[in-house]
């Protein structure tokens, strides 16, 4: 059979998902190619051990000794300036907007896909394939979508609502079929080191998590301390910096309310943070833009009833979506939901699969 021959890259991140992606693709008969992109700048011994995730340099020795034990050939491809420029710049840049940003997502639409598929074509590869819990299916309306993986509690479709028509069509993600366990199992029977290794957690290129530091060393602007308001506009505060702060947090906020308060806004354009009480952080209605449709091509005019997620970790409330004009679609949810973050995602579903995506304003 023809498909038998098919090239495909797979991204190794030295991981046991993308390991077990690497093992179950040979198996089915594909010329499996595996690569692991260095795509964050060099770091010293101690970060990288401690860190291990899908993007320090451990990562590559894990990953060359998969490859090694699967025997498929290997490779290292730099892809530091199209990180650098898609995902750290502007996790920087939404901050210093007063949104808060999800990398992960950048990463994975211009990063992992865009740049390593481009490459990958360019070798002769047919698909790339990761470790991602999701899968790609052609729907009978001629679009490729994302299709919840067969474990919800891994599931990450929600990180990858980006993708492109063309992107999904040569794309594969064979671990989507499995449970976490289920591949923990297959990696130990097949004696990969990785078997076990602890998943990579938060944002990779900031290992100690603190984003406000990151932030300083990687810009010129200024960021000054400035007033925490309340939703009257009343001084009630002084702040550290609006980078320091996301909507619906409450702890860090140094404020003797007597009461828990929380962030409801940030405002750049005044250097203002708006404080609130528990019910503030709710509500039923936002607004996204740049709009990415999956397993539909738009809404045509017509409101849709929807499923959707507004962080990786929400379960998700029923809501209405419709066009609006300027390539953005409003929702209005059900019932209200908690802390809507601009910068962040929302993604659309209807049963397990992924009708589109966009950015909450």
């Amino acid at each position: 059979m023809e498909s038998d021959k098919k090239k495909v890259v797979v991204g190794m991140s030295g991981g046991v998902d993308s390991s077990v992606a690497a093992w179950l693709l040979k198996k089915q008969g594909y010329e499996v190619i595996g690569v692991t992109m260095q795509i964050w700048q060099d770091e010293e011994e101690a970060i990288q051990e401690e860190n291990g995730g899908c993007c320090g340099l451990s990562a590559v020795d894990d990953a060359r000794r998969v490859a090694w034990q699967l025997e498929i050939p290997y490779y290292v491809m730099n892809f530091k300036k199209e990180f650098k420029e898609h995902v750290m710049d502007y996790f920087v840049d939404e901050y210093l907007h007063g949104r808060t940003p999800n990398p992960c997502i950048a990463c994975n639409r211009y990063v992992k896909w865009e740049s390593l598929l481009k490459r990958s074509m360019d070798i002769g590869a047919d698909y790339i394939a990761t470790g991602h819990y999701a899968r790609v299916e052609l729907l009978e309306n001629g679009r490729y979508a994302l299709r919840k993986s067969a474990t919800a509690a891994k599931d990450q479709t929600y990180a990858l609502y980006n993708l492109t028509q063309e992107q999904l069509s040569h794309t594969l993600m064979p671990v989507g079929a499995y449970t976490k366990e289920e591949i923990r199992a297959m990696a130990e029977e097949l004696g990969l080191q990785v078997a076990h290794k602890a998943d990579s957690q938060e944002i990779c290129f900031i290992p100690d998590h603190d984003y406000a530091r990151f932030i300083v060393e990687n810009t010129d602007a200024e960021l000054p301390k400035g007033n925490f308001v309340d939703l009257d506009g009343n001084v009630i505060g002084t702040h550290e910096g609006i980078t320091h702060y996301t909507v619906g947090q409450r702890k860090g906020l140094n404020l003797s309310m007597g009461r828990p308060v929380f962030v409801v806004e940030i405002r750049p354009e005044t250097n203002e943070v708006v404080i609130g009480d528990g019910d503030d952080v709710f509500t039923d209605h936002l607004i996204c833009d740049r709009v990415n449709w999956m397993a539909i091509d738009g809404l045509h005019g017509q409101e849709r009833l929807v499923h959707a997620k507004i962080r990786y970790s929400h379960k998700g409330a029923p809501c209405v979506i419709r066009e609006i004009g300027d390539g953005q679609v409003e929702c209005q949810f059900q019932e209200k939901v908690r802390a809507v973050t601009p910068g962040q995602a929302v993604v659309f579903y209807e049963g397990d699969y992924v009708v589109g995506g966009g950015t909450i304003l």
